[in-house]
């Protein structure tokens, strides 16, 4: 293992969050803070409690797993598409460096950015709802997941991408609107019977669940399936990255 390659590459990822700090930091703790300001106040007033929870504290856990897809999917692909659009990637190729020892800087980078961004939202809202941790560990480990998947997710998108348009069409186009129909605002059991078992199909619905569960105790789905979808999703990623690297998808030419 090249940990002086894996060392390099994400230095140099974190350095960019650092010299774009309001991008990278201040835009989504704000963005969702307004969300939460916004929806708790115009929404919570009409809905005191969720399944004994308040309402504004409901929404923590949705909020926070809405930043951290978004902006894990945006750094990692940012993070891989920038060096295809300069011509720099092939310098990274034609090193002595594994696909792995690529793939966990790049991913590793994007998912510290989404991890330190989901703490401080946690840590912002803690400031106008009471927030109770039931299981903790749980909670890490769905943040990190979560993160490292959509991160690779991202990773994938970026190498895809043969445009700058390209990088925030599925972001905005698909993963916005899965997270918002994905149980963010509302329990899925408030639903009719029908858009029940329709809202299951939804893949994030799952990691929403389970990482609400890990607060309150409180699932739309069972939280062994919620860790199972999450790590399916993980591994598929992988195996998309491991194809890509070892075609040359879109990265030799």
């Amino acid at each position: 293992m090249n940990f002086h390659a894996v060392r390099s590459i994400y230095k140099f990822e974190m350095a960019r969050m650092r010299r774009t700090l309001v991008q990278s930091i201040v835009a989504p703790v704000l963005s969702t803070s307004l969300y939460f300001v916004i929806f708790g106040a115009a929404i919570g007033s009409r809905i005191p409690e969720i399944d004994g929870v308040s309402y504004g504290s409901f929404i923590v856990p949705g909020l926070i797993m809405l930043s951290i897809l978004t902006e894990s999917i945006s750094n990692a692909s940012f993070g891989i598409y920038f060096p295809k659009f300069t011509g720099t990637i092939f310098e990274v190729l034609s090193a002595p460096v594994s696909f792995v020892e690529i793939l966990l800087g790049y991913v590793g980078a994007a998912s510290t950015k989404s991890v330190i961004i989901g703490t401080i939202i946690l840590g912002t809202a803690s400031f106008f709802v009471d927030i109770e941790i039931a299981h903790p560990f749980v909670m890490v480990l769905f943040l990190v997941l979560t993160s490292v998947s959509f991160s690779l997710f991202g990773f994938v998108l970026g190498i895809w991408a043969d445009g700058w348009e390209k990088l925030t069409v599925v972001p905005i186009l698909v993963i916005m609107p899965l997270t918002f129909l994905g149980g963010t605002f509302y329990s899925i059991s408030m639903l009719p019977p029908v858009w029940q078992t329709i809202s299951l199909f939804n893949p994030l619905v799952y990691l929403i669940s389970g990482f609400r569960w890990s607060f309150y105790e409180n699932a739309d789905v069972s939280i062994i399936l919620s860790l199972a979808m999450t790590v399916t999703f993980l591994l598929v990623c992988l195996v998309i990255v491991r194809w890509i690297f070892k075609t040359g998808y879109k990265l030799r030419t």
